[in-house]
């Protein structure tokens, strides 16, 4: 099940482990630190999808529709 964080780019699913690959990967600091799982601040993010290629768990999807 995929569950949208923050309304943005991309989506945060519960299967996040919450490694902090993507905090450490993204360039505008788009991804915020969270309790179980990274919050996406929309109006940061650049749709440039470097955290989708580093998740190791493929948690981290593109977001569909309007933004």
């Amino acid at each position: 099940m995929t569950v949208v964080v923050a309304r943005g780019t991309v989506v945060v699913a519960e299967s996040c482990t919450a490694c902090g690959s993507c905090l450490a990967t993204c360039p505008t600091g788009a991804l915020a630190p969270a309790p179980r799982r990274p919050a996406v601040r929309d109006r940061l993010c650049t749709a440039c999808l470097a955290c989708i290629e580093v998740c190791p768990v493929d948690a981290i999807t593109e977001a569909v529709g309007p933004r």
